[in-house]
């Protein structure tokens, strides 16, 4: 693990994962349809007695549901949890984790694929590491299995001393406290760290809870997410390519 480099003036840089380093080409409601599919074929595969239409639209009705109000509290129920208790009230009630396993790889397997990391991702984060910034990645996501296949098929292991996900620590950003876990990686205080990534409800309003600097990268960011004075970033770049020379100018 790289020590604090007393010489920066934010010597931790935490990134979001999706849209920030990573990008999606596919269209997403087709996707998630075929992986769902996916998984309800790994359950009859395994012989479970379920009516596969019927159970793929319930499926899909209880993560919309879930996905849509998750926010609110900021609290993340990972889809291995949704999933077994939806088999619950189709009657199975004690099925091996294994398979539960299986049937969600088969689903996220599908979108993993149209996943691709960015031009500019490695040649940055191999800038940083070489100016001797401490890396570490926080992302929202109900799966932690799912991101990290996506940290390995993009290459981005070896930069990180921390990878943290909110299915893992049962928090979502921008709750303060997987900030706080991400920086006692280092004994980091907030005030040495840049937050970077595309989510102004998430990423940035995170890092301003905490006082850390936050860098808000526009390429990917979504139009519903547009800024509004109480989350306005303390930086902007298009892409994770510019921030080397942005880092450079606050030292």
């Amino acid at each position: 693990m790289a020590a604090l480099n007393p010489s920066l003036r934010f010597p931790v840089v935490l990134f979001d994962l999706g849209s920030t380093l990573i990008y999606f080409s596919g269209d997403w409601p087709e996707v998630i349809r075929q992986g769902q599919v996916a998984l309800v074929n790994t359950l009859l595969g395994a012989g479970l007695k379920l009516d596969p239409e019927p159970f793929q639209a319930q499926l899909q009705a209880t993560l919309e549901a879930y996905f849509s109000s998750r926010d609110d509290e900021l609290i993340e129920h990972t889809t291995s949890a949704i999933l077994r208790n939806l088999l619950s009230n189709w009657g199975y009630t004690d099925l091996p984790g294994s398979l539960l396993l299986a049937a969600l790889q088969a689903m996220y397997q599908v979108s993993e694929s149209f996943w691709h990391v960015e031009a500019e991702t490695l040649p940055a984060l191999d800038n940083l590491r070489r100016q001797g910034y401490c890396l570490g990645l926080i992302s929202n996501a109900a799966d932690d299995a799912n991101v990290q296949r996506l940290v390995d098929k993009a290459g981005l292991r070896a930069y990180f001393d921390v990878l943290l996900t909110s299915a893992a620590q049962g928090i979502r950003k921008p709750h303060p406290l997987i900030f706080q876990t991400a920086l006692q990686t280092w004994q980091a205080s907030p005030a040495q760290a840049v937050m970077v990534g595309d989510m102004l409800s998430a990423d940035i309003q995170g890092a301003k809870n905490l006082d850390i600097y936050s860098v808000w990268v526009t390429r990917r960011a979504s139009p519903p997410d547009n800024p509004v004075p109480s989350l306005w970033p303390d930086a902007i770049i298009e892409n994770v390519g510019e921030l080397s020379e942005l880092l450079s100018s606050l030292a």
